[in-house]
């Protein structure tokens, strides 16, 4: 909940966003299960700073009115991944023994009203989608009283870029980034048809269905992902002229200008599948800096760069598809329905199956090893502190986020460094 910014990972602080818990995206690391009697324990799931007595979560004086027949039904497995909210467990259905993933969510950690809106408007956006082939499947909401279970399909085929990384003879081509591209679009168009907006397209929030070379690229991951109401313009095309999202969240090198301005809607989730295009076809991140300031002013203020190798050697209709996706006018930037028919990204289009330059590979396992030594680094100062030590830093940061967003800003940050009032801002992000 509460989300911040960070360049390759997303990273929870208060109360205001993805109650589910922002659970680490990897679902299952590979074909190497042990038998559950085989997994070392489960570690303890640290809790928020203790409550006066008397004082009941939010969460947990809710019947959220899902099936309560958890513990009858399935069997917990490996652990998956955790977040500051639950846990992700891989779990068999006792019946059928199939195999699915389990989200689960502590009740008691839900302390504010909020929290257990998030979680429902999850679960609501999982059912709306339901049924998608790019959509990680979700079988059903169950609850007891110390938390809720959200059940969905499986994924076994890995991360996207891993995938990309692992091919045999380094042969990757156009048509391979178009495959996987022209899937993220499905699941934008199919969002946007719900009057949903992701929120947070980046390769890590996809993973492969299994390990076959034909696998389909789910979905897994709508945390932040919330409903806006569509309206129908003068001229048939589907706008969102009404509401508008006025806070900042999502992950740094995939940020849409208007969302630092603001004011984003449905386009920005069309701009972030344009950058995830851009790191496909070379393997470097179209706006970078050191920091995640110069990485917003990079958004705003500049253009990619498509001089630099490899992209003399990449398709003219390649580089003209990410163009009109890197639009920074919303307005004119693609829908994610009209981009489905470019010429590069429709099935049996333009996109080349000559081999990318070796150095698109080379680059693109940099920028993966620089994102995971940064997760690691997060999760081993995390893992130093006791519980009295994170209620302390929940206390302080709780003093800092002066607008209750869930999420410090640059501004909050500098305005309390120089003991000054906020004054309003640019950005929720973390450091």
């Amino acid at each position: 909940m509460g989300v911040c910014f960070s360049a390759d990972s997303k990273v929870t602080g208060g109360s205001s966003r993805s109650g589910s818990g922002s659970v680490r995206k990897r679902q299952v690391e590979g074909p190497r299960n042990k038998a559950p009697s085989e997994q070392p324990p489960l570690p303890k799931e640290r809790g928020a700073k203790k409550r006066p007595a008397g004082l009941v979560a939010c969460g947990k004086r809710t019947d959220f009115g899902y099936a309560k027949d958890f513990e009858s039904r399935y069997s917990i497995g490996k652990l998956l991944g955790h977040g500051q909210f639950g846990y992700t467990f891989v779990a068999t259905e006792k019946t059928t023994g199939e195999r699915v993933a389990v989200k689960r969510i502590d009740k008691n950690k839900m302390v504010l009203p909020i929290a257990v809106e998030d979680v429902k408007r999850e679960v609501r956006i999982l059912s709306a989608l339901k049924g998608h082939e790019n959509v990680v499947h979700f079988h059903e909401a169950v609850e007891d009283d110390s938390y809720v279970y959200i059940v969905m399909e499986l994924c076994e085929g890995g991360e996207l870029l891993d995938r990309i990384l692992s091919k045999k003879d380094s042969r990757y081509t156009e048509k391979d980034a178009a495959i996987v591209v022209r899937q993220m679009l499905k699941v934008a168009a199919e969002c946007h048809l719900h009057g949903l907006v992701h929120r947070d397209m980046k390769p890590e929030n996809f993973l492969f269905k299994s390990t076959k070379d034909d696998s389909s690229l789910k979905a897994t991951d709508f945390g932040l992902s919330d409903f806006i109401k569509p309206e129908f313009s003068r001229n048939l095309y589907l706008h969102y002229l009404g509401k508008k999202f006025h806070d900042i969240v999502g992950s740094a090198y995939y940020v849409a200008p208007e969302v630092l301005k603001r004011k984003s809607g449905p386009e920005s989730d069309v701009w972030s599948i344009g950058v995830i295009t851009y790191i496909l076809l070379c393997g470097r991140r179209p706006f970078w800096d050191r920091t995640e300031d110069g990485i917003f002013r990079e958004v705003l203020k500049n253009k990619p760069d498509f001089r630099r190798k490899p992209w003399p050697q990449v398709s003219n209709s390649a580089k003209d598809f990410v163009k009109k996706l890197l639009v920074k006018d919303p307005r004119v930037r693609l829908t994610a329905a009209q981009a489905l028919s470019h010429p590069w990204v429709r099935e049996g289009g333009s996109a080349s199956e000559i081999p990318l330059d070796i150095s698109v590979l080379s680059n693109m396992r940099r920028f993966v090893k620089y994102s995971r030594l940064k997760q690691f680094a997060l999760r081993a100062i995390a893992s130093t502190l006791d519980e009295h030590e994170l209620a302390d830093l929940r206390d302080q940061f709780q003093l800092i986020d002066i607008d209750k967003s869930g999420s410090i800003s640059l501004d909050e940050m500098r305005q309390v460094s120089l003991g000054r009032p906020f004054l309003g801002a640019f950005g929720n992000f973390s450091f």
